[in-house]
């Protein structure tokens, strides 16, 4: 049982970390870039964040590479 909550509040911990991150890249204006994609028809909105997924890919290969390789 003891596990168990510890890994809850694990998982806890880590959404609200990504709530978090959320939030600031919205400020920052990610999710808005001229690579993003949105169609959208009478009562169908389709997003396709194209440009966004690269540059954060982009991001965390680079920030991966730089801590696992020490």
């Amino acid at each position: 049982m003891n596990t168990l909550a510890k890994g809850l509040m694990f998982l806890g911990l880590f959404l609200i970390l990504i709530g978090c991150c959320m939030l600031l890249a919205n400020r920052m204006g990610l999710g808005r870039l001229p690579g993003d994609f949105m169609l959208q028809r009478k009562n169908v909105i389709v997003y396709f964040p194209l440009a966004t997924s690269l540059l954060v890919s982009l991001l965390l290969t680079i920030l991966l590479n730089l801590f696992l390789r020490r």
